[in-house]
């Protein structure tokens, strides 16, 4: 066992950490492929959907537009008919859906909501760890077991790689990509991160984060409408249920299944700021 600042010990050998870190990782990996081929097919069906959308949006406007030049004709009938002085009968919101649709484009509506979440969440554990490293080098949690870095580092890894999959699929629909933690609850995560004086209340907030990213990505799975999207978010639950697992190991918490996973703690788009 090794003991670290504020009395927190290690509940399990660096050995055994060391191994669970490995059979993460491994699962990770060979998850991978899976998880890049359908975050590329969730982008190929966003694109075709927008692509049916826009024409069928133009075959409205085509229409209306038709209808309305015939209205035109049957006014201007009508008013060549009388002597009267008004000038604003003629049409003029032809630009209006046009100009709507614009202000809408930047918006991530639908499934990239979700996808957006799913980035924001990723990169929200990308930080977190990143930030017990630095702690961690400043000495501010006291002494960290070697196999407890490894596990941070590579978790962080893994939440990279996922949103680097999510960003490619927003990119790829023609929206921005999400660099940053656009979450309401980034501050108190933020706050809660810079209190930790130990790796126990730093493995406390990264199981946090890692059951709300699980949790969503099950949500997720009956809440997208795209096969794709339905697909990616399945692939990568089981690895953040893994993160959540080895957690539980370093807390002293040993990790009874469930039969079937939880959505209580699940993130709401709500959560997104963009």
């Amino acid at each position: 066992m090794t003991t670290a600042q504020g009395g927190w010990e290690l509940p399990i050998s660096e050995r055994e950490l060391s191994r669970l870190t490995g059979d993460m990782d491994e699962a990770h990996h060979e998850t991978l492929p899976e998880m890049r081929a359908s975050a590329a097919d969730l982008a190929e069906e966003i694109r075709a959907r927008r692509s049916v959308e826009a024409v069928d949006n133009g075959r409205r406007r085509f229409l209306l537009g038709t209808g309305g030049a015939a209205a035109a004709l049957v006014l201007a009938a009508c008013s060549s008919s009388k002597t009267t002085s008004s000038g604003s009968s003629s049409p003029s919101a032809a630009g209006s859906s046009g100009s709507a649709g614009a202000s809408a484009s930047g918006q991530y509506t639908g499934d990239l909501k979700v996808v957006a979440l799913a980035t924001a969440l990723e990169n929200q554990a990308v930080g977190a760890y990143k930030a017990a490293l630095d702690a961690a080098a400043a000495g501010k949690l006291g002494t960290v077991p070697p196999a407890v870095a490894t596990f941070i580092t590579t978790a962080m890894a893994q939440h990279a790689d996922h949103a680097k999959a999510w960003n490619a699929v927003l990119t790829g629909a023609g929206k921005p990509a999400i660099t940053d933690v656009p979450l309401s609850n980034q501050p108190d995560t933020l706050a809660a991160l810079g209190k930790a004086t130990s790796v126990g209340d730093v493995a406390k907030l990264a199981l946090q984060l890692e059951d709300q990213a699980a949790q969503t990505y099950l949500f997720a799975t009956y809440n997208v409408t795209s096969p794709a999207g339905i697909a990616t978010a399945a692939t990568i639950a089981p690895v953040e249920a893994m993160h959540a697992a080895v957690l539980n190991y370093v807390l002293g918490q040993y990790p009874v299944p469930d039969d079937f996973l939880p959505v209580d703690k699940a993130a709401s788009p709500t959560l997104l700021t963009v």
